[in-house]
């Protein structure tokens, strides 16, 4: 399967420029000794005041890799549309998530589903941005009433990178090493692997934090979206890249999505130029995938669908137990088209539904 893989805030008010229009009175003799005087009324100078209103405010996380998505969406706008390259013409505006305030506690215990978009969304839905730009690994699968996301741009490698000051791969680390991850999708793999090493769940925070911990010593290693480390140009931290077979990625992992209002025909517009239909269909799939089995926040759910040399699809998904002693897998092969597509995700959901028994599921 390897050699099927490819790879502030406030929502403040939109400035601009302001131009004062000022004028100067002229000036006037002095009074005769008989003048009478009378009242005199004054005139008020006026302003006149110019406000460049944005066309697109991008709803962002703050996170290094969230800014350099809506950078990268910021510039491949301005690059097809000649208006939006107009200095204040796209604004981008960084909301904190409950994924980025909660930071003590794993995921799977404080919700799982949506914690890094709720808050954009919500700000989608009240018009306070136009667009919002995800990472689609993030997404749930059902979205919200008034919302859809009709792009997806071109996807990243979506292999997972692992990296450590100590040892070349996750066979060389010593038993009883601790890697860090807030994966239970990278902790089911590894310990499936590899039952003598550590795994620190909880091991949270943005890619800069992750580095610092390991450099501090805390774990003896970690995995990374090599997307994300490529998008930030961090990729010289990589020790190792792991293949598909090794550590199948996340639904979705390494590709953006950008949301907007299903009732806004201007940014629906403005997405499909953006689109890479590929990268939508696979995308599609494999959420198709993760839909049917509807798995719990301690599900681990791995699915990766591509396009073959023959230009068929190829899809391959897993479900694991969180200590990784049961790691089940399935694959399909068929056309490269939505609907084909999205049948496979959903037969190869119901078939792994099956071979996992009632409770597998559950938290």
């Amino acid at each position: 399967m390897e050699s099927l893989s490819s790879l502030c805030t406030s929502q403040g008010a939109r400035m601009g420029s302001v131009s004062l229009v000022s004028f100067s009175l002229p000036r006037t003799q002095a009074f005769p000794k008989n003048f009478k005087k009378r009242s005199v009324g004054f005139v008020r100078a006026s302003v006149a005041v110019e406000t460049k209103v944005a066309i697109i405010r991008i709803g962002t996380r703050g996170s290094p890799l969230a800014l350099a998505q809506a950078h990268e969406t910021r510039d491949k706008l301005m690059a097809l549309h000649p208006e939006l390259a107009e200095e204040g013409a796209i604004q981008i505006v960084i909301i904190k998530t409950t994924g980025d305030k909660i930071l003590s506690q794993p995921l799977a215990d404080i919700g799982g589903k949506g914690l890094f978009t709720k808050e954009i969304d919500e700000a989608l839905i009240s018009s306070e941005i136009d667009i919002a730009v995800h990472s689609m690994k993030d997404v749930p699968t059902y979205l919200p009433d008034k919302t859809i996301v009709p792009c997806n741009l071109q996807r990243e490698d979506v292999r997972d990178a692992f990296i450590s000051l100590s040892a070349a791969s996750l066979a060389e680390l010593p038993a009883g090493s601790t890697v860090g991850t807030a994966s239970l999708r990278r902790k089911s793999q590894i310990l499936h692997r590899y039952p003598s090493l550590n795994v620190m769940e909880n091991f949270r925070g943005n890619v800069q934090t992750r580095l610092r911990k390991l450099n501090e010593g805390v774990v003896q290693a970690t995995m990374l979206a090599l997307a994300g480390l490529k998008r930030l140009n961090m990729t010289e931290n990589v020790t190792n890249v792991l293949s598909i077979d090794d550590m199948l990625p996340a639904v979705a992992q390494g590709a953006i999505g950008i949301a907007c209002r299903s009732n806004d025909e201007k940014m629906a517009n403005y997405l499909a130029s953006l689109n890479h239909e590929e990268t939508r269909l696979a995308v599609a799939c494999e959420r198709a995938f993760l839909e049917t089995l509807d798995g719990s926040c301690r599900t681990p759910i791995a699915g990766y669908a591509c396009k073959d040399e023959n230009s068929n699809c190829i899809f391959k998904g897993l479900v694991a137990s969180p200590d990784g002693t049961r790691v089940l897998e399935t694959s399909r092969k068929g056309p490269y088209a939505l609907k084909d597509m999205m049948m496979m995700g959903k037969d190869a959901g119901k078939e792994l539904l099956s071979r996992a028994g009632p409770g597998f599921f559950d938290c």
